[in-house]
């Protein structure tokens, strides 16, 4: 992938070989981190819903949990997030987070919610973020297209809400690896996020890190900035 259209070789390279720069990096750190921290009671990260599900005494401890919402609530929070049409890179991250992490199988089908976001993510012409990309990082957040039949007889939905908001950089990772051209993004959004059911109730923190493309970006349209990938695997996760 390029900067420019004039080259045409670094077009195709540049996204990849700066994302793996990421990546490795942030592996190294993740497993640095769990080297050096102290056992403690308190978690924090993805708790995949299939196994909140399974086990409801699984759920996070109390000191690690953000304040659960009512179930009126929470009825509230997981309508369907709606793509702003804007240049502010801040607030597509927190909205495309945020609707990465909110569904409802009560009244909508996995193929809906896949949908949803597929409308979101914005393959570039180079195809360097392709949809299976898409797949991968959404099934890291704990459900699949099977998990979300079963889920759907137990009347499960997930709602999340933005703690935090770090861009660019504010992450260490990105300091070190900057974006390979102007108007690309990398924001890392902490999210406080609800799962229920019928028999369960789990709250916990749960990372996303987004890239959204913006003007003037040669790949951007001209007047709005576009998601073009997300990764909730923890060990791709940008800090």
């Amino acid at each position: 992938m390029t900067i420019q259209r004039r080259r045409p070789q670094r077009r195709r390279s540049g996204l990849r070989a700066w994302w793996f720069g990421v990546v490795v990096l942030s592996s190294l750190a993740v497993v640095l981190l769990v080297l050096t921290r102290p056992p403690t009671g308190v978690r924090s990260g993805i708790v995949p819903l299939s196994s909140a599900a399974s086990s409801p005494s699984s759920s996070a401890t109390p000191s690690s949990s953000p304040p659960a919402p009512s179930p009126t609530a929470t009825s509230e929070l997981v309508s369907a997030v709606d793509e702003p049409h804007t240049t502010d890179y801040r607030k597509l991250s927190e909205a495309a987070a945020t609707a990465i992490y909110t569904w409802d199988a009560r009244t909508a089908s996995y193929s809906e919610v896949y949908s949803r976001l597929r409308d979101w993510w914005v393959v570039l012409p180079d195809a360097s973020n392709p949809l299976s990309v898409l797949v991968q990082e959404f099934e890291a957040t704990g459900v699949n297209a099977g998990t979300y039949a079963s889920l759907t007889a137990l009347h499960a939905r997930r709602s999340a809400k933005a703690q935090s908001v770090l861009c660019d950089g504010e992450l260490a990772k990105v300091r070190e690896h900057p974006a390979p051209w102007t108007g690309l993004h990398v924001c890392t959004v902490t999210l406080g996020v609800v799962d229920q059911s019928d028999s369960d109730h789990n709250g916990y923190v749960a990372p996303v890190s987004v890239m959204v493309n913006c003007p003037p970006a040669t790949t951007a349209p001209d007047d709005h900035c576009v998601l073009v990938a997300f990764y909730a695997t923890p060990g791709r996760i940008v800090y």
